[in-house]
């Protein structure tokens, strides 16, 4: 009988894929939420922008 070395090293392969696809998956998530986070920020700067220069006789940031 003949003895197939070469098989462990392809099962120890692919466990280190399904590792590595998990690791992939798990930080596009976190880049996913972070641009999330980004482009919230990104909405409410420009919202205060629009406010503050769509009438420029009113002042915002006084008290009248």
């Amino acid at each position: 009988m003949l003895m197939d070395g070469g098989t462990g090293v392809f099962s120890i392969l692919s466990i280190f894929l399904v590792i590595w696809y998990i690791v992939c998956l798990g930080l596009g998530i976190y880049c996913f939420v972070l641009f999330v986070k980004l482009a919230r920020r990104g909405i409410t700067a420009l919202d205060i922008y629009i406010g503050k220069h769509k009438n420029p006789n009113r002042h915002t940031d006084q008290e009248l």
